[in-house]
C-alpha cells in the first residue's frame, strides 16, 4: 500500500504545483536555518576526546588571601607555578601535566626569510600521552629532558610543511630567537574542538605551532599568553616560582571514579598543609572536574550560538504552522475524492496513512532543498571572523539528521490535516457530488 499511496501523493503534487512548492519551501527554509545552527552547536559542544574524557581531570585550588573572600565561591581557575610544580613532583596520578600558552619567534633557515611569531604550548612531558597527541615523526620529550631543561621542540604538521617541506625534520636545528633547539617530533593532523586543555586562551583556535618543555620555557624566560591573576607583589615577574600569581593549567589522568575520589582527598590534604605552612589563607576549597564537566561549567559554547539555535528552531516552528495550514487546505479541498474512497470501503486509518505518506513526501523534498540551504548557511558561517567559523562543516551524522528532521517535521505537520481528512463523512460527500 505504501507504493500506491506514494503514487497518489506524486499525482496530487502535479495537480497542485503552486501549493506543493509553497509547502516544500516552508519545510526547506525551516530545515535549512535549524540545521545550520544545529551543526555549529554540534561541532562546538561535542566531546573533544571521547575515549578518555571521563578520566582526565582539571585541578583547581584556592591559594588567594582572605581579602575579598566570600564563602562558597569558586576557587581560582588556574594554579600558581609553585603549586603546579609541587603536585607534578609528587606524581599522585597515572599521568599529570602542567601547561601554559606562549609565543616564540622563529628564524627560518632560508635566505631572505623573515622571523615569524608562532603560538607555543609549554608543557610537562606527559602532555602527548595524556591527550593522545598523534605524531607523524619522532617523539615527545622524556622526563629526563623535561627535568634537564633540554632545548628540544615538537612542531606542528603545518609548521613542518612550511619550514621543511613536510619531510622528517627530527634531529634538525630550529632557531627560536635567540636560541637553537633540536626538533625531536612532528605532530600529525590534530585539532581538538574545543581546545579544552586551555580554556583561558581562545579554545577554538588552531593547534599551536610549537611545543616546548615547560621547564625550558621558564629557564629561558620565554613569552607567555593567557589569563593571569595576581593577589600580591609579583616583583615584576609574574611567572617566577614563588610569586602569588595563578596562570598554569594543571591536568591529571585517573583510572577510575575511586581514584578520582582519592585524588580529591589528596588535594584537600595538600591545601590543608599549605594553609598550615602559611601559604594559603582561605578555607580549603578544591575542584576536580573531568573534561565534559569543565566544558559545561565554563559554557564553552558561545552565547550567540545558543541564541541562534533557539531562534532557528522557533523559525522552524513557524514554518511548520504554515505547512499545517497548507496541508489542511490541500486535504480538505479533496473531500469529495476522500468521500468516494470511504464509500468504496477505505477505512479511516487508511485515509490517515495516505495523508501522512503525502506529508512525508513533502518532507523528503523539503529535506533535499533544506540540505542545500544548510550547506549555503554553513558556508556563510565560515566567512565570519569568529575563531570557530572554519569548523562549520556538515558531517555524516548531521547529514542524516537533516533528512530525519525534515521527515519528522512534515509528519508532525501532517497529523492534524490527516486527522481532519479521515473525519470526512462519505454519505455527505456523495450527495454533494
Amino acid at each position: 500500500m505504501f507504493g500506491y499511496y506514494l503514487n497518489l501523493a506524486v499525482r496530487s503534487f502535479r495537480r497542485n504545483k503552486a501549493l506543493t512548492v509553497l509547502m516544500v519551501l516552508a519545510i526547506a527554509l525551516g530545515i535549512g536555518a535549524s540545521m545550520t545552527t544545529l551543526t555549529v552547536f554540534h561541532v562546538l559542544s561535542g566531546d573533544p576526546i571521547p575515549d578518555k574524557s571521563d578520566r582526565l581531570f582539571y585541578v583547581q585550588l584556592d591559594p588567594e588571601t582572605m581579602q575579598g573572600y566570600r564563602p562558597g565561591e569558586e576557587p581560582e581557575t588556574q594554579l600558581t607555578r609553585f603549586d603546579a610544580e609541587a603536585l607534578l613532583a609528587q606524581k599522585r596520578g597515572l599521568r599529570q601535566v602542567m601547561t601554559s600558552g606562549g609565543n616564540v619567534v622563529i628564524s627560518p633557515d632560508k635566505s631572505g626569510a623573515t622571523p615569524e611569531l608562532v603560538d607555543a604550548r609549554y608543557a610537562s612531558g606527559d602532555f602527548f600521552r595524556m591527550f593522545d597527541v598523534p605524531l607523524q615523526f619522532g617523539r615527545g620529550w622524556t622526563a629526563a629532558e623535561d627535568e634537564g631543561k633540554a632545548r628540544v621542540a615538537v612542531i606542528s604538521k603545518e609548521l613542518n610543511d612550511k619550514l621543511f617541506g613536510g619531510a622528517d625534520s627530527t634531529g634538525k636545528t630550529l632557531r627560536i630567537v635567540p636560541y637553537d633547539f633540536r626538533v625531536i617530533g612532528v605532530l600529525d593532523t590534530w585539532r581538538l574542538v574545543p581546545r579544552f586543555y586551555d580554556l583561558y586562551n581562545d579554545q577554538y583556535d588552531t593547534t599551536e605551532g610549537m611545543f616546548l618543555p615547560f621547564s625550558t620555557s621558564r629557564d629561558l624566560k620565554m613569552g607567555t599568553q593567557g589569563n593571569t591573576n595576581c593577589w600580591g607583589d609579583s616583583g615584576g615577574d609574574s611567572r617566577a616560582l614563588n610569586v602569588p600569581c595563578a596562570w598554569v593549567q594543571y591536568w591529571v589522568e585517573l583510572e577510575s571514579p575511586a581514584k578520582a575520589a582519592d585524588y580529591r582527598s589528596y588535594l584537600v590534604n595538600y591545601s590543608d598543609q599549605q594553609r598550615k605552612a602559611g601559604r594559603f589563607e582561605r578555607p580549603t576549597n578544591v575542584r576536580l572536574r573531568n573534561v565534559m564537566e569543565l566544558m559545561e561549567f565554563n559554557e564553552v559554547v558561545p552565547g550567540d550560538v545558543r541564541l541562534q539555535l533557539w531562534l532557528a528552531f522557533g523559525f522552524l516552528l513557524v514554518c511548520l504552522v504554515n505547512t499545517v495550514g497548507l496541508l489542511l487546505a490541500k486535504f480538505l479541498r479533496r473531500s469529495g475524492e476522500i468521500g468516494v474512497r470511504r464509500a468504496l470501503g477505505a477505512s479511516r486509518s487508511e485515509i490517515f496513512k495516505q495523508c501522512l505518506v503525502e506529508a512525508g513526501t513533502v518532507g523528503v523534498a523539503g529535506g533535499v532543498l533544506g540540505l542545500l540551504l544548510a550547506l549555503l548557511g554553513l558556508w556563510a558561517v565560515r566567512q565570519q571572523p569568529a575563531s570557530y567559523a572554519s569548523l562549520a562543516h556538515l558531517d555524516a551524522s548531521m547529514l542524516l539528521s537533516t533528512f530525519a528532521l525534515a521527515i519528522l517535521a512534515s509528519l508532525l505537520a501532517g497529523v492534524l490535516p490527516a486527522w481532519r481528512a479521515m473525519q470526512v463523512a462519505p454519505a455527505i460527500q456523495l450527495k454533494s457530488q
